[in-house]
């Protein structure tokens, strides 16, 4: 008997400091309508903002592309993007979600200059997609805490203007992803898909309660972590009604050659959102999926020039979307207000090179808005001091 109670209080002990090796978070619990309340909070709801009705809710579109900007995709950026506007006369946005490596920070300041949103990627974008399913907080503050740094020296952005976040391969760490936003003064994730909430669609909303979206790529949150948002990538149904989070990811799609199925596809699930409950609509999409296809890049430019004529329909960064969102707005006074005039920042430009890396054998050139850096930028030494 003294040996069965002495065995408890050691097993008791070990589970206590297990437990305190480990950051407390509150469970999330059910959301409370009443106490949720926009600016600050949001429950996970297909419900429209400010209780609008769908044909007084602007139509956002969000044109994103990921990974690392070089001096081979910037072509496609500046064919595709510069120089539109929406109806309302402002100048249309996009972002890009950067990766570090073999990225041209001059490219990206170029971006940021005409007026995209320029958001994080991670520093070394691992393959390892079992490395982000069990990266920790402190894995995540090393890979897109310390990238906002880096990108405010190497790109010359300012830090303020840097909001959102995207996991590789779309790969979720659970809480870990969202408390690095909530730690670092970010705003919000957008690598979360749903194929649940989809027709109607999910508007972005907060974690200080329970979500109720689908976990496609698991583990997702469970834990109330205040103020950090989530941009649901809300998912396109291929031709075979197969869900696909990005447009690169469908299996069932039209010809790779047919400019006009693939225009009249990208329609079809825009359709869905502007004759429904006007989610926010997502193109999310790789560079390499446009240079490669051709025909596609048509349809994409298509595309984007019936939105940019229709009065309704708005193509806007992520973060403008979330900020939207916090304080709604009717259409018809969202498309008269005042354009944003982005703040160019200067690019003194470095080719720096070589450099060696303390995480490989290779060497790096890079080009960056700053003096060069003594190694390779890399996690835990993102500056290369």
């Amino acid at each position: 008997m003294k040996w069965s109670w002495l065995l408890i209080t050691v097993l008791a002990a070990v589970a206590v400091a297990d437990d305190s090796s480990e950051d407390v978070l509150s469970l999330a619990e059910s959301c409370d309508q009443e106490a949720c309340q926009l600016p600050e909070c949001r429950c996970s709801s297909t419900n429209i903002p400010g209780n609008l009705e769908p044909r007084n809710t602007p139509q956002f579109v969000m044109v994103t592309f990921d990974d690392a900007v070089n001096i081979i995709n910037i072509e496609t950026y500046r064919d595709l993007l510069y120089g539109r506007t929406n109806a309302n006369g402002c100048s249309a946005g996009g972002t890009f979600y950067v990766s570090h490596e073999y990225t041209n920070y001059q490219l990206v300041n170029e971006l940021y200059n005409r007026g995209y949103e320029i958001a994080l990627h991670s520093i070394t974008h691992k393959t390892d997609q079992e490395y982000w399913r069990t990266a920790t907080t402190e894995d995540m503050m090393k890979e897109f805490g310390d990238q906002r740094k880096q990108m405010e020296l190497l790109a010359n952005i300012p830090i303020s203007e840097i909001h959102g976040i995207r996991s590789p391969f779309l790969q979720l760490s659970g809480n870990a992803t969202f408390q690095v936003i909530k730690e670092t003064g970010l705003t919000y994730d957008c690598s979360w898909p749903t194929i649940s909430f989809v027709n109607p669609g999910l508007w972005p909303y907060t974690l200080d309660y329970a979500s109720t979206q689908d976990c496609v790529v698991p583990p997702c949150p469970t834990a109330s972590i205040p103020g950090a948002w989530v941009v649901p990538m809300v998912s396109w149904n291929d031709l075979q009604g197969v869900a696909c989070s990005m447009a690169d990811s469908c299996f069932f799609t039209p010809s790779l050659t047919d400019e006009q199925a693939w225009f009249e596809f990208i329609v079809g699930n825009f359709e869905r959102h502007y004759l429904g409950n006007r989610a926010p609509f997502g193109y999310f999409v790789h560079e390499w999926y446009l240079r490669a296809y051709p025909a596609v890049q048509r349809a994409v430019a298509r595309f984007l020039d019936m939105i940019n004529n229709i009065p309704d329909v708005f193509m806007v960064n992520t973060n403008e979307v979330v900020e939207w969102v916090k304080n709604p707005i009717p259409v018809n006074e969202y498309s008269s207000k005042a354009c944003k005039t982005p703040v160019a920042t200067t690019c003194p430009v470095s080719v720096c090179g070589p450099l060696s890396s303390h995480h490989t054998e290779m060497q790096y050139w890079m080009t960056v808005c700053s003096s060069c850096p003594n190694t390779y930028p890399w996690l835990g030494n993102p500056l290369g001091l």
